[in-house]
């Protein structure tokens, strides 16, 4: 009767990863997961894969922005953050002014109820009557 709920977090052994975490103190962090066996032994089937981290400060406090790195070894990870963090960072600007235009255009439809009871002489304001 071990059956799992599908609800349960269950880590998957066969997508483990080692991470190592490189910083240069000043601009952002570099983390290499390195995939591992159940064992912790290197995994050479599956690739070592880099992700920049990086945090901007915006006017409503700071915004911290994460980003997988074309890179085959730490060196080119390090020489393809800049040019990654700035498309994350445009990314996020578009992404933000999206949502900026998706409120200001959005309408408030009142309560087609309200709007009911108003319209027939009704008490209106939520359509609350007291006896």
């Amino acid at each position: 009767m071990n059956q799992e709920s599908p609800q349960q977090p269950n880590m998957d052994p066969t997508s483990l990863y080692r991470e190592e975490v490189y910083s240069d103190q000043r601009v952002g962090t570099l983390r290499r997961l390195v995939p591992v066996l159940p064992s912790g032994e290197q995994d050479p089937a599956r690739p070592v894969v880099f992700v920049g981290q990086a945090t901007v400060m915006t006017p409503m406090g700071s915004l911290p922005l994460s980003f997988e790195l074309d890179a085959d070894d730490l060196a080119a990870a390090v020489a393809a953050f800049g040019p990654a963090a700035q498309r994350a960072i445009e990314e996020a600007a578009r992404e933000i002014q999206e949502m900026r235009r998706q409120a200001a255009s959005s309408i408030v439809i009142p309560d087609a109820g309200a709007a009911a009871l108003k319209g027939r002489g009704g008490m209106g304001g939520g359509g609350i009557q007291m006896p």
